[in-house]
């Protein structure tokens, strides 16, 4: 897969990829956060479904826990990279909910790898 994988990219990069090799899909990645794109919303390429638009990381302050009031700590912010991912998708094909599930399983597989060992 991996000898495949490398192959397809870069006939791809030089533009060698016959039109049966990128058509018919059902579901795309445009990552262009590898030249600097924080965020951006991707355009679905018809006949496919959804489209997920990955931007770069950036680094943000995050707070981990809401702040409690009357407390004697309170968990202090840090900085940390926070990633961009927005799904578009074909509502004659997908509903709302899928995509939200979609998206939410995403989330947690992102924020916790190790699950996908599993």
């Amino acid at each position: 897969i991996s000898t495949k994988v490398k192959n397809l990219a870069t006939r791809a990069r030089d533009g060698k990829l016959s039109p049966e090799e990128y058509q018919g899909g059902s579901f795309c990645i445009s990552n262009l956060g590898m030249f600097g794109i924080n965020e951006f919303s991707a355009v679905i390429n018809p006949p496919q479904a959804a489209i997920l638009a990955v931007g770069g990381g950036v680094k943000k302050i995050v707070v981990n826990t809401p702040y409690v009031e009357d407390a004697e700590e309170q968990e202090l912010p840090s900085v940390k990279s926070v990633m961009s991912a927005r799904l578009s998708a074909d509502r004659r094909v997908v509903d709302e909910a899928t995509v939200a599930l979609f998206l939410s399983a995403l989330k947690c597989y992102l924020n916790k790898p190790e699950l996908l060992l599993l």
